[in-house]
């Protein structure tokens, strides 16, 4: 029986021995396989808001930054909420810097709403890896990592400093995140140029850019009243007056859509207002009092305004039809943290020039291209995004995200993105950051860098 035993066992070595073998060399013969699965090790780390688990996905990065030999720095501008500072310095430290910028937050799921796990990263037949944050917007982080390890491993030194930045907060107005960097001494100390952020995904063939976008206005409206009786009918009630302005503000919504719909402006360059919560009645345990017309009654609007727009004028438009006095109406924007101007600190409209008087435009252009993409005509971003900090600065910055022929899904049910466009997307950033990198013409300091490149 001993025999038999020790050749058995022997062949059983052997046969482990080559198949840990074959695994190593499957995964040196195919890379991509190890990209991927990083990516789903960072996709399957909870940082949903609102408990978003920043430090175990500052674990994460801070890894793969010392895989990289890039430097690091762990920064908190407010308490339990990391910023990741990772640096690649250039061959020329004049020049000034380019940020790529990610953020680590994702918005909150409906679990039992998912086909798959939402922080599971699965992986279907067809290759979609489906999970919260696989579109906005843990991939570009991501990809900007794994661009740099390959340019490292071809030899490439790049002669200006590119620093990543993987910030909190985005999914909740980016205060505590980078609009605090914007403003800090160390950003100063950066001497940045130029930073990329998220674009949309693309269904189409082409890629979107983004050299604007709309600011936020929250706005809360207020109707008061006289209380009575559920039977009783007489004027100027708080629900009445309210369901007025809300009428007028549903015409508005409409003539803006419907330039959207004719094709005569793009989403972006429109004045958006959507109705996000209504606030009225007496509650009771079980519901609500149903024989008393409330004193008050309030309704709250997420309105989007493009760079194009005139915000004091809507501001007049608010007060004086959504929202006016005569009809004991008040109303509130900006409790939130969400009142954004749509000009930068100099006093000029917020955008990035999206042409060849950009160089950083002509750059981003000429680097797709020759990674075998192409741009569609550049966009207003619909919603908001941490660019706007930076252009508050006077600083040019563009959204971008390589997904092409991919549903947009961000915030949706099954987000989901196909890991041959997260791969290709890859290549795209590799020519992209080489192209950052090597540009050497833009030599001035930050302060003094010219409008007409804004």
């Amino acid at each position: 029986m001993e025999s038999r035993t020790k050749p058995i066992f022997f062949l059983f070595s052997i046969l482990y021995f080559l198949s840990l073998l074959f695994i190593s060399i499957t995964a040196t013969q195919n890379p991509s396989s190890s990209i991927i699965s990083r990516f789903q090790e960072y996709l399957r780390i909870n940082t949903a808001q609102p408990n978003p688990n920043y430090y175990e996905a500052a674990d994460f990065i801070l890894s793969q930054a010392n895989s990289l030999s890039l430097e690091s720095q762990t920064i908190e501008f407010v308490k339990n909420k990391p910023l990741i500072l990772l640096k690649w310095s250039g061959k020329n430290p004049n020049l000034p810097s380019v940020i790529l910028n990610s953020h680590t937050d994702v918005v909150p799921v409906e679990s039992q709403k998912w086909t798959y796990d939402p922080f599971g990263a699965h992986i279907d037949p067809q290759g979609n890896i489906y999970a919260r944050g696989s579109q906005d917007m843990k991939c570009v982080g991501l990809q900007y990592l794994e661009a740099i390890r390959k340019l490292k491993d071809s030899g490439f030194e790049p002669t200006r400093t590119i620093y990543l930045t993987f910030v909190p907060d985005e999914e909740i107005g980016g205060h505590d995140g980078v609009e605090k960097l914007a403003e800090s001494d160390l950003f100063k100390k950066m001497n940045v140029a130029f930073v990329l952020d998220e674009g949309l995904a693309s269904p189409g063939e082409k890629y979107r850019a983004f050299y604007a976008e709309r600011s936020p206005m929250w706005t809360v409206i207020k109707a008061t009243g006289a209380p009575g009786h559920g039977a009783k009918l007489y004027d100027n009630t708080a629900m009445e007056n309210l369901l007025k302005s809300i009428e007028i503000i549903r015409r508005y919504r409409a003539s803006q859509f419907d330039m959207v719909k004719a094709g005569l402006k793009a989403e972006g360059e429109v004045v958006s207002v959507n109705m996000a919560f209504l606030k009225a009645g007496t509650r009771t345990p079980t519901g609500f009092v149903m024989n008393l017309q409330p004193s008050e009654a309030e309704a709250g609007f997420d309105i989007r305004v493009p760079p194009t727009a005139d915000q004091e004028a809507l501001l007049r438009r608010i007060a004086e039809e959504w929202a006016p006095a005569s009809r004991n109406m008040t109303f509130e924007y900006g409790q939130f943290k969400q009142k954004q101007s749509v000009l930068d600190n100099f006093g000029n409209p917020a955008v990035t020039a999206s042409d060849n008087s950009n160089p950083w435009w002509a750059l981003l252009e000429e680097a797709v291209r020759s990674a075998g993409g192409e741009l569609e005509k550049p966009e207003i971003f619909p919603a908001s995004t941490d660019c706007r900090y930076f252009r508050r600065q006077g600083l040019p910055a563009i959204g971008f995200s390589p997904m092409a022929n991919t549903p947009i899904l961000l915030h949706d049910h099954n987000e989901f993105l196909n890991e041959a466009e997260y791969l290709k997307g890859v290549d795209i950033y590799v020519s992209i950051i080489k192209a950052y990198a090597s540009y050497a013409e833009h030599a001035e300091a930050k302060g003094s860098v010219s409008k007409d490149e804004l």
